[in-house]
């Protein structure tokens, strides 16, 4: 059983990495992928209830994610219809590709510490849709908005999911984590951006052409302003939400999505129902991408029975027994969540080492939280920001292979001396 998981696995993720080749969908791939590993798996199991209830929990965790994704993207596109990210890019003033990477990279990075990496990347990759023309730009940012999500949600416990797991889990806490991580994270943000940067100077910013502009008229500036405001505000207010009342994260997204709907309704309801129907939430659910978010289920539920057949906790026991330093062990670990979801490696890494015997905020905690926050980074469907990114913006894998990975990596093992030699000087 094992043998057959592993070849489908691998099959189905070579078909999303050769999207473009074999033109054929990646949502197709990821989808096929997980119906047969969850048949194989089902079949290879006399337990049934078991099966049942894995993938009842399995789907749980995915739904979260998926609604949430759907929330902020909907919140997003009401933003954009509105024309509310005029707010922001208009105030951009730079000419200059380089000035403007730095920018961006900046301010994805500290967004994400205060949002997460999902939420800020959706935000940023649509800025970048009203500032950049030009595709072939908009790509390249795209892959450092990955970069400097990832490395922002790593230093704060709501920034990534897997912060915040080992947060709840006890075996980080707030302050320290912030202490430890902040100096290696932006390092795995600045070699990267600086070499890319680099690249890019004597180019300029090719702006789009305001002809398509379809949002609201120039007069509703007031509507433009409170929606904007309004829905960043939902969107920044998550984390807090989720703190207050210990609910997923998708709880606090969905609720505001509601209100964000009645104050669009209370607002047009006196227009003419064809000058509205363009601006309502009802319109925005239509224009999200879909398919980014199907990919999402497939490649969620796929990597879900690699943990539910214990693939992930083998692996990771085998790491133990073979290699036996504790800091190789969890930079494997960080480069394996750029080929499986991070998720499923931090919980078994949560099992495999004991609380009492790695107490909180030791060495190994604070590692594998900048190792699977960062690692992700390395491929673009490694982590939930890549796979938004992806769907967002159109990103082919091989592409972001030849032409983000090396930074990505580069950045990783920058920001990993970083932290050993923290660490030796602090402790």
């Amino acid at each position: 059983m094992v043998t057959a998981l592993v070849v489908i696995f691998v099959i189905a993720y070579a078909a999303i990495a050769l999207e473009h080749p074999i033109k054929i969908n990646k949502s197709a791939s990821a989808l096929l992928g997980a119906g047969l590993l969850w048949t194989v798996y089902a079949i290879s199991t006399s337990n049934h209830a078991l099966v049942s209830h894995q993938l009842s929990e399995s789907l749980a965790s995915t739904a979260q994610i998926v609604f949430f994704l759907i929330g902020a993207m909907t919140i997003v596109e009401v933003i954009d219809a509105h024309n509310g990210f005029e707010v922001i890019t208009s105030r951009v003033k730079t000419t200059k590709l380089s000035s403007l990477m730095w920018l961006v990279g900046l301010v994805t990075f500290f967004l994400s510490a205060i949002l997460d990496n999902l939420t800020t990347t959706i935000v940023m990759i649509s800025l970048l849709k009203k500032i950049l023309d030009k595709h072939e730009d908009r790509l390249l940012f795209a892959g450092m908005v990955v970069i400097s999500a990832n490395a922002g949600g790593a230093w704060t416990p709501i920034g990534d999911v897997t912060t915040t797991m080992l947060w709840i889990g006890g075996q980080i806490t707030a302050i320290e984590i912030m202490k430890g991580l902040f100096l290696p994270s932006i390092i795995n943000l600045m070699v990267p951006l600086a070499i890319l940067s680099h690249s890019l100077k004597g180019k300029i910013v090719i702006s789009p052409a305001n002809s398509d502009n379809t949002g609201t008229l120039a007069g509703s500036l007031f509507e433009r302003n409170f929606i904007f405001f309004m829905g960043l505000g939902v969107l920044v207010l998550v984390p807090a939400f989720k703190s207050l009342t210990h609910l997923p994260p998708f709880m606090g997204i969905l609720l505001g999505l509601g209100l964000v709907w009645l104050v669009g309704d209370l607002i047009h309801r006196n227009k003419e129902d064809e000058e509205k129907q363009r601006l309502t939430l009802a319109h925005a659910l239509m224009r999200i991408d879909m398919s980014s978010v199907v990919f999402f289920i497939g490649i969620l539920l796929a990597v879900a029975t690699l943990e539910h057949s214990n693939i992930l906790n083998g692996l990771a026991t085998m790491l133990d027994n073979e290699v036996g330093r504790q800091d190789l062990i969890v930079i494997i670990m960080g480069l394996f969540s750029a080929v499986v979801d991070n998720v499923p490696l931090v919980a078994a890494s949560m099992g495999m080492y004991d609380i009492a015997k790695y107490p909180a905020d030791s060495f190994l905690w604070e590692f594998i939280a900048y190792c699977a926050g960062t690692g992700g980074s390395i491929l673009i469907i490694g982590s939930a920001a890549g796979v938004a990114a992806m769907g967002l913006e159109k990103i082919q894998f091989i592409w972001y292979v030849k032409k983000i990975s090396w930074l990505a990596l580069i950045g990783y093992f920058a920001g990993i001396a970083v932290y050993i030699l923290q660490y030796n000087l602090t402790h």
